[in-house]
């Protein structure tokens, strides 16, 4: 039996190898079903299937086609506050009071096309991209971003200044994947793919990308990005920023050294994430 998720994949696939011009006006009716099921989560860009996280291309299709309709609009407040966009992404619509979503005031934004679970916080300024998915009660912190397609779990802490990076193309590629109950510190970057398991924690100022190898000083492992495979951050390791020697001899001459993500302990289901990340950095 055909579902409606289905009909709309298959839909999508159409539309996005046919012509601009073809199927024009079914293509936005189309795409308005597709934004209303990314908003309701029964559509996601990656999901977990057993294990393991898998993406959906088709989802990132629908949004790039999204774009590919979109018209410039003018979306101004007044003369003073001026902002331009396609039409077919405008600010998300959400009722705070409904699902006892925290919005603060002051500058932040959801586009259209994101999933905002009940009882998310979001502090200004702060910014939730299309095809983003973030699960309950999870905290979005001061100039924190979100990006496109980037999927956060429940109970998950983004601290201010933290950057998850979004990715629309290629189409098939991984987008940044955090599990419940992280810790992500402030100032933190984390991009190309990477996947954070549950219960880890993110010190302050770490980066991770993918061709940034993270080690682990307690497993004795070297973890790294694969063609096939993105860099997979353990369930309940602690990363803190470190560095690791150069090779060459001007880097022996002068003393250069790499920074390096560090593994240096774990959480137990007793240790409170801040707790743990303290005692590490002793």
């Amino acid at each position: 039996m055909i579902t409606e998720i289905d009909s709309l994949k298959e839909k999508i696939e159409l539309f996005f190898s046919s012509s601009a011009e073809e199927f024009k006006q079914e293509k936005r009716d189309i795409f308005t079903k597709f934004l209303q099921k990314l908003e309701s989560g029964e559509i996601r860009a990656a999901e977990k299937h057993g294990s393991v996280w898998k993406v959906n291309p088709w989802v990132k299709k629908g949004i790039l086609l999204g774009f590919r309709l979109g018209e410039i609009v003018d979306y101004s407040i007044n003369d003073r506050f001026r902002y331009f966009d396609k039409d077919t992404f405008p600010l998300r619509q959400i009722d705070g009071v409904k699902q006892r979503v925290r919005i603060v005031p002051g500058g932040s934004a959801i586009r259209s096309g994101a999933f905002v679970g009940e009882r998310v916080t979001i502090m200004p300024p702060s910014y939730i991209n299309v095809g983003a998915y973030v699960d309950d009660d999870t905290m979005v912190d001061s100039h924190a971003l979100v990006g496109s397609c980037a999927q956060i779990g429940k109970r998950v802490h983004l601290s201010a200044g933290a950057q998850i990076g979004g990715v629309l193309e290629p189409i098939g590629a991984m987008p940044v994947i955090i599990e419940d109950e992280v810790m992500i510190g402030g100032n933190t970057g984390i991009y190309e793919g990477t996947i954070v398991e549950r219960r880890a924690v993110i010190g302050a100022g770490v980066v991770i990308t993918g061709s940034t190898p993270v080690y682990d000083l307690v497993r004795g492992e070297i973890y790294r990005k694969t063609p096939d495979l993105p860099i997979v951050i353990p369930e309940g390791a602690v990363v803190v920023g470190g560095a690791r020697k150069a090779n060459g001899k001007l880097a022996e001459q002068y003393g250069i050294f790499l920074y390096s993500p560090v593994i240096v302990k774990y959480r137990d289901e007793k240790t409170d994430a801040a707790t743990v990340l303290e005692m590490a950095l002793r």
